[in-house]
């Protein structure tokens, strides 16, 4: 079973998920904490897979807890759990070292398979972040130099892109641009390299602050 802790300052949202947490038979929730010093706390007595992290706490922030935890050299997955208000902050968070996002009014289903992508090692971007976190980055870029551009990619390695930024998998991927999945992951790869990065997450964090997502 999966080992989740849940960190949630308020209180009926924080057994709200736990209550639906406890209906898998994949889920074992081995942590509850109302706000960061907690969370450093859970993730410090080690029996934890996946944290799930809200971000506007007391004491100390979700932002804050990314930053200590990647200050401590600690890879613990974290899956962000926010409202639609908070597209500068999960901005923040996804730089700051989150694995995921995901709005808070999530079904069971939608939970538990974020959760188990996280705790197999990969990242999940929900659909429909990327238009968001765009205009994020665009008032973030105002009036700022851009970044220096990577080594160019190729249009089908940005057609990949663009629909990892749409939240398809790999699979879906394969299907939408009729590819075998080995080479939709040939280039993923190569986009990493070129990006700089080692997951998804970050490479369409990269591919925000260079533009890159901006065309059609």
């Amino acid at each position: 079973m999966i080992r989740v802790a849940v960190v949630d300052d308020q209180t009926l949202v924080r057994q709200g998920i736990v209550g639906l947490l406890s209906l898998s038979e994949e889920i074992n929730v081995t942590g509850e904490g109302e706000d960061g010093e907690d969370a450093l706390a859970i993730v410090a007595a080690g029996d934890v897979d996946v944290l799930l992290l809200d971000l506007r706490m007391p004491r100390r922030d979700g932002i804050a807890v990314l930053e200590e935890l990647r200050e401590r050299d600690l890879r613990l997955p974290v899956l962000v759990l926010t409202t639609f208000d908070d597209d500068e902050l999960v901005l923040r968070a996804l730089r700051a070292g989150a694995r995921g996002y995901l709005l808070k009014d999530v079904t069971l289903d939608q939970l538990v398979s974020a959760i188990t992508v996280l705790a197999g090692g990969g990242t999940l971007l929900q659909p429909g972040l990327t238009d968001r976190l765009f205009r994020a980055v665009r008032r973030e870029r105002s009036g700022v130099e851009g970044l220096a551009a990577p080594e160019p990619l190729t249009p089908r390695e940005l057609d990949v892109l663009r629909l990892v930024a749409a939240g398809y998998s790999n699979t879906e991927i394969s299907g939408a641009l009729f590819l075998a999945p080995g080479t939709v992951k040939n280039y993923l790869s190569a986009v990493f390299v070129k990006l700089g990065v080692r997951d998804r997450t970050r490479a369409v964090l990269r591919a925000l602050d260079l533009g890159l997502l901006e065309g059609p």
